[in-house]
């Protein structure tokens, strides 16, 4: 399995996940398949060149995962970097690709943040899972954080210390 950092000339590939994950899991992503299907392929070069976004690839060439790490650029607010994005295609899963793409995501982070947080759907277990092995901890649980097609769903809030 090939785990990278993504460049512009995976845009394409970034786009078809990218969607994908908004599109079966509307749940798991604070964008929505709405706001983003319609943006031109230059907009996902655009987020490829400004962010870490990171992807791993299956041995017949498909993109399986990708994972980013966005960096705020506030003074007061640079020294925590936020996991995003998370996906990881039903095919790949259970093949530790998951646990590859958080590690590469957190090996950038180290000298870059103290800090990385995310947040994931509390029904999300597998997820949970994943980044409770990686050493992330609940510190909070945000009620109402979502709002898809009228209804309500919290998200948990999970950190990890770099440092």
């Amino acid at each position: 399995m090939n785990v990278r950092r993504l460049t512009t000339a995976d845009a394409t590939d970034y786009r078809d996940i990218r969607l994908e994950g908004l599109r079966l899991h509307p749940d798991g992503f604070g964008a929505s398949y709405e706001d983003e299907k319609s943006e031109p392929l230059a907009w996902f070069e655009t987020r490829i060149a400004n962010h870490a976004v990171f992807g791993g690839w299956l041995a017949d060439g498909t993109l399986g995962g990708v994972a980013g790490l966005l960096v705020p650029i506030g003074a007061k607010l640079k020294h925590k970097g936020v996991l995003w994005g998370m996906y990881v295609r039903p095919a790949a899963r259970g093949t530790g690709l998951a646990a590859a793409l958080v590690e590469k995501v957190l090996d950038h982070a180290r000298g870059v943040v103290e800090e990385v947080q995310l947040v994931v759907a509390p029904d999300n277990e597998a997820a949970i899972r994943l980044y409770r092995a990686a050493g992330f901890e609940q510190f909070a649980r945000e009620p109402r954080a979502l709002k898809i097609d009228g209804v309500y769903h919290d998200s948990l809030l999970m950190t990890k210390p770099l440092q």
